[in-house]
């Protein structure tokens, strides 16, 4: 934990770590909802006439879904489309999802968020999602913790994962704070590489099937096996400083 605050530190050019918010992720982060997000996906392309894995679904978790949908169109049909196609499409998926069963809490978010929370810091939400159901229910689910007001969607940004641009709104959403002053809390590859590219200490934990040299590559400055090896490590690495 040391090594990796003070090589963050070093490559960003910033004197401390300070942090005042924690920025987190939803899908496979809050909920254990990727399984159910790729079975939405793989029947809702399907009607289109696309083909979509499992391993799909996972290697785009977290980009908006229009662009995701705008990239296997022409990918796999050779043709451009615009974003209010893309949007028609991604409904279709929107409904397949809420088809299935609801999802889960991660275990160990409970305890995380409690730890956050005592300690003072904002908790936000940056998802490449835009559902209005699923927005509604991390309030319901979070809102001791959680306002509206620090939740970023894919509509609040035009780039989404891996750009930087979501977690640049989610530090503006929580305080117009600076890169060191929050932590970002991330799954899947293109997450943490927006994080990253956002200069944002960005904390991976494996939730998914994919291997931990694939969240290393994408520049996670720590990795987590579970999330609640991360609330139990949370303390410590909120006190750090080198």
């Amino acid at each position: 934990m040391e090594k990796a605050i003070q090589q963050y530190l070093k490559s960003n050019g910033f004197e401390a770590l300070r942090p005042k918010a924690v920025l987190f992720d939803m899908d496979g982060v809050l909920y254990d909802s990727m399984p159910n997000h790729a079975i939405a996906w793989q029947r809702a392309m399907a009607k289109f006439g696309i083909h979509m894995t499992e391993a799909d679904a996972y290697a785009t978790e977290g980009a908006r879904g229009v662009d995701t949908i705008r990239m296997m169109v022409k990918k796999q049909q050779g043709r451009d489309i615009d974003e209010a196609g893309a949007q028609r499409m991604y409904d279709e998926k929107t409904r397949q999802f809420h088809a299935l069963p609801e999802t889960p809490v991660m275990p160990g978010i409970p305890e995380l968020m409690a730890h956050i929370n005592a300690d003072g810091l904002t908790i936000g939400v940056v998802t490449g999602s835009g559902q209005r159901p699923l927005i509604n229910r991390l309030i319901k689910d979070f809102g001791e913790y959680l306002n509206e007001e620090h939740i970023v969607t894919a509509y609040d940004v035009k780039h989404g994962k891996p750009n930087p641009d979501p977690y640049l709104m989610g530090l503006h959403k929580c305080g117009n704070l600076k890169p060191w002053e929050a932590f970002v809390v991330e799954n899947a590859p293109l997450g943490v590489k927006a994080g990253v590219a956002a200069q944002i200490f960005t904390i991976a934990v494996n939730t998914g099937p994919l291997p931990n040299e694939v969240l290393t590559d994408a520049g996670a400055n720590l990795i987590f096996e579970k999330m609640l090896d991360l609330a139990e490590a949370w303390h410590q690495l909120y006190t750090f400083n080198p």
